[in-house]
């Protein structure tokens, strides 16, 4: 993330957790609150109203665990839907 000339904070890019970088991504995803938290917030923000549902009522277990590996691995979280 950066802010630019218009004070607006930006992405720099397509990475999960409100874009940013893989290292921080990776640490949040290690705490379960805050995955849960970043995790329907992300996909709120990214219009995907039924995956960021479905992350808000069971994003705290397998949910979490999954997305802590796929961080891990891929470097992104868990899209159990794009819809």
């Amino acid at each position: 993330m950066y802010i630019n000339f218009k004070g607006v904070l930006v992405m720099a890019g397509k990475k999960d957790y409100l874009g940013m970088g893989r290292l921080v991504s990776i640490i949040l995803a290690i705490i379960p609150i805050t995955s849960w938290i970043l995790g329907f917030v992300t996909r709120f923000k990214e219009g995907k109203v039924v995956a960021g549902l479905i992350r808000l009522f069971f994003g705290w277990n397998i949910i979490w665990f999954l997305d802590l590996v796929f961080m891990l691995v891929k470097g992104s979280i868990f899209r159990l839907l794009n819809c």
